[in-house]
Formats: C-alpha cells, structure tokens, sequence
C-alpha cells in the first residue's frame, strides 16, 4: 500500500543500468553529548559494528561539565574525534560535529541510542534509492529497569505517541519530520545546517526547511534505532516538559506544521486546571471533578488494554507514566505561551533565547 517511491536518482539509476557498482560514499555519524559517559559507550559501539562497507567517521560533540565523558572515548575509541560544544545545547554541536565532518552522507545518533549492525548501509541504500534529503526509521524503546520498561510502554502506544509513525510505525514514504535521521551532506549545507536558537525540537525545524526547499523526507520502517528511555519519573517530566516549552517556538515559524496531536496535552492541561478553579469557587464536586474522572478512567482503560495485548505486568504503572508525559508537555506548552503573550505585552520576558534567524553556520569542509 501507499504511493510508490520517486524513481532513484539520475547518476544510481545510470550506474545501475549499466551494470556498475555504485560507490559507497563517505559517512560521517555526529552525536551531540552532554555528561553521557555512563550510557554513550554503547551508542560508539554499535556505530563500530556496523556492517556499511564505505568508510565511516565518528564525531562526539562534547558540552559536558567534567572531563569524564572525553577521558573515557579518549581511552576507549582513540579513532573518534572529540569536538568541544561550549554552548552545551543539541543543536550547537551537531553544528560543531558538521563543520569538521568530511562524509557525504551524515548520521545523525544520540548518546541514548543502539543503531543495529545494518542500520548505516540500509540508510544509505534508503537514501539512495529515493532521491530523499533525509531519511529515519522507527525509534524502539529498550528498558533496563521497571520504570523505564513502562515508558519505553508508554512511547509506543497512540496514548502517548499521538500519531507519530517513527513511534508506533506505518507504510514507507515521505513524512513530515524523522526520528535522528540520515541526510545527504549537501542538503544540509543548502539550509544552513541546525538552528543554534532552538534548544529542543530543531529536527522538526530542519525537516520543515528541507521539505519547504522541495527536499522529501523519508520514512522507512525498516530502519530501527534502540533507544534508552529516561530511568526516572522526574526526568521524564523535565524532558516532555522541555519538549512542550519549544513546540510553540518552532509552530510559530511553521504553522501549517500544526497537528491536532500538539493540541491536545495542552488543552488537557487547561480542563484541568479550570476544573479545579470551579472546585475552588465552590462547583459541585461531581461536575468540577468530571474531566480528571474521565481522563484518568481512560488513563486506566488504555493500561489495561495495553497491558492484556503485550501480556506485560509493566503496563501497571502506564497511567503515572502517561500523565507525567501529558501534564509535562503541556504544562511546557501553555507556559511558552503564556510567556511569549506577555513579552509581547511588555511583560515578563520570554524563557527561551532570543531567535536569530535560521541556519546553524555550518560550512562545508572541502
């Protein structure tokens, strides 16, 4: 099902017609770390055992407040390059990592992430095969502890997903944003690289400007990144918080890039709290309590389902997970907000830096 793919580009399809290999170009993996040395060696691991018969580069983009992180890949991965990120946010260093990369393809990973052996060849064959500026797969969370099962749980459930295909999958083709992701090294140069203003969200900000340049996006199933999930409740607050507080950053560039899924923690938040406003002003406790009855019946409903489908005694804590998700994203969601309407009333000033445009300066190394 689903459209077909663009027919490969002009110079595969010329080489495959011919009957000629096609050159495997040079890949360059970035990964932005910041106090990762407890988790990162399992990300340089997989990236060291991947199957991609081209030759591969690996760049650490360290923002970290001890040496530790760069004293054990110095130990360890002597063959990776360590670049210094002072500004200590993700987009600032993958910019870093960029402007000393020398592959043709990039690879976006994270610290918290396990690419599997093929996950680089499949990529480039994704990319290829496609015509695509960039491509990622599916992100399948892998649990140590019980809290981190429940919301590697919650991640892959519409509950907490929304729509969102690199989490709960969907038919390949193009799509509006991808989960880390494999670029093509010149469409990146083209639109200027990450955008250092965004501290969160600036690969939704970069897919857009690709995508807005005429550059597909693309999907791909089969692509799977294991992922570590946040070990602790508060953690995870702070992380779904922080997402929620840089959405309205980015959906203020990019409107039409506005989904029903964006909408709804945030207007859960506001029931809510309006409901517990009408408590205090003296409501009847049944009709102020009506929405946290029907919201946490369905938090209960959904971890039972889950629960008996997956045959997992972890979906018990799925209703904590789940609202610490919602009430985090949208908690961060409506405070943007809030903030941005009173700066722009004269009021308190806005949390999140000031924007400087777009493009992240990222030069192309000859």
């Amino acid at each position: 099902g689903g459209p077909p793919p663009p027919p490969p580009p002009r110079r595969a399809r010329a080489a495959m017609n011919s009957g000629r290999s096609v050159e495997l170009p040079p890949v360059s993996v970035v990964i932005p770390a910041r106090n990762a040395e407890s988790v990162i060696a399992s990300a340089l691991d997989s990236i060291a055992a991947q199957d991609y018969g081209g030759p591969v580069e690996v760049i650490v983009a360290d923002g970290s407040d001890t040496p530790a992180m760069s004293e054990l890949i110095s130990r360890r991965y002597p063959a990776v390059r360590l670049v210094s990120n002072p500004q200590r946010t993700t987009p600032n260093g993958l910019n870093a990592a960029l402007r000393v990369a020398t592959g043709r393809v990039v690879v976006r990973c994270d610290c918290h992430a396990v690419l599997p052996p093929q996950y680089v060849r499949r990529a480039v064959e994704t990319l290829e095969k496609t015509g695509a500026a960039g491509v990622g797969g599916r992100q399948q969370p892998v649990g140590e502890t019980v809290v981190m099962r429940a919301v590697g749980m919650a991640m892959t459930t519409p509950l907490g997903a929304g729509d969102a295909r690199y989490r709960l999958g969907g038919l390949e083709g193009p799509a509006d944003t991808c989960y880390l992701g494999v670029y093509r090294r010149d469409a990146l140069d083209a639109v200027g690289g990450f955008d250092p203003a965004l501290d969160r969200c600036e690969d939704s900000d970069l897919n857009w400007r690709l995508r807005k340049r005429g550059e597909i996006v693309w999907f791909d199933p089969a692509l799977v990144v294991f992922y570590r999930p946040r070990g602790s409740l508060r953690a995870l607050a702070r992380q779904y918080f922080d997402y929620g507080r840089w959405k309205p950053v980015v959906l203020r560039r990019h409107p039409a890039e506005l989904r029903a899924r964006h909408l709804a923690a945030p207007l859960l938040v506001s029931g809510l709290s309006s409901s517990a406003l009408l408590a205090l002003a003296g409501t009847p406790g049944a009709a102020a309590a009506a929405l946290a009855l029907v919201y946490v019946t369905t938090l209960i409903l959904g971890a039972v389902t889950v629960g008996m489908r997956r045959r997992d005694a972890t979906a018990v804590l799925l209703p904590v997970v789940l609202a610490t998700i919602h009430l985090g994203w949208g908690s961060g969601f409506l405070l943007s907000i809030i903030r941005s309407v009173s700066a722009a009333r004269g009021g308190c000033p806005v949390a999140q830096p000031r924007l400087r445009g777009r493009g992240g300066g990222v030069s192309r190394v000859p």
